[in-house]
Formats: structure tokens, C-alpha cells, sequence
């Protein structure tokens, strides 16, 4: 009979199944966290989109008061353009989340994000939650 060799102690260490949990865990976080950073520009492009039309809307509304008598219809971004808040040389654009700049319709209350086609762009596809929509 022989006798049973003398074991060392195994050092401290992990175990492949507790760095494999630590390794899912790891990109797990990492994936929540990429999806909502796009998430968040996403929200900063609607945001960016409705600050802009609500100026325009102001414009829109404070020409019509001082020229009650003009049709909506018939206003120009021309008219508007000295009625914008921070007096831009240009009429403003807004950026949609496929990075196209379209114009805004000024000729309809509320102003209207449209595309070159002259369709109305509301990704949201909510015509009042306040994201590509002046609201209601």
C-alpha cells in the first residue's frame, strides 16, 4: 500500500463559473447601457425639433397679432424670420433621427415638420406629445 501523496492547499482564485457569471453580467450592463444612450438621442432630437417649432409658433402667433387681418395661409418664412426669438439670418431647419434636415411649414397653425415630399414628419406618430409637434 502506498501512501496518498501530500496535497498543497490551491491558492485563492475563481472559478470559471463565477467569472463566467461576472463576464455575462459585465455585458449585460453594457448593452443596457448602449441602448439607452441611443434612446437619449433619440429624446434630444425630438426635444432639439419641438424647441424649434415652438418659436416658430410664437413668430407665427405674435405676426398674426400684430397683423390680425393676414390669413394664416398666406404668411412666408420672410414674415416670420424678424419674429424669431434669437433674429437667425436663415429660417430654421429641423434635423430628423435619419439625419435629413427638413423645413417647417409656416403656412398651417401649428406649424409642420415636412419632408421634401411636402408630407408632414412626425416620427413619434403622435400629432400632440410635444416631440417633432408644436402640441396641443
Amino acid at each position: 500500500m502506498t501512501s496518498p501523496r501530500p496535497t498543497k492547499p490551491l491558492p485563492p482564485g475563481f472559478t470559471l463559473i463565477e467569472m463566467s457569471l461576472v463576464i455575462g453580467l459585465l455585458i449585460a450592463l453594457m448593452s443596457t447601457g448602449i441602448f439607452f444612450s441611443s434612446a437619449v438621442g433619440t429624446w434630444k432630437a425630438g426635444r432639439d425639433a419641438s424647441e424649434t417649432l415652438r418659436s416658430v409658433y410664437v413668430a407665427q402667433r405674435t405676426y398674426l397679432a400684430d397683423h390680425p387681418t393676414t390669413p394664416v395661409s398666406s404668411i412666408s418664412r420672410a414674415d416670420l424670420l424678424p419674429y424669431l426669438p434669437s433674429k437667425p439670418a436663415s429660417f430654421p431647419q429641423v434635423e430628423g433621427l435619419d439625419s435629413v434636415t427638413r423645413d417647417i411649414k409656416v403656412t398651417v397653425s401649428p406649424p409642420v415638420i415636412i419632408d421634401t415630399t411636402g408630407t408632414v414628419y412626425d416620427p413619434s406618430g403622435k400629432p400632440n406629445d410635444s416631440l417633432w409637434d408644436v402640441g396641443e
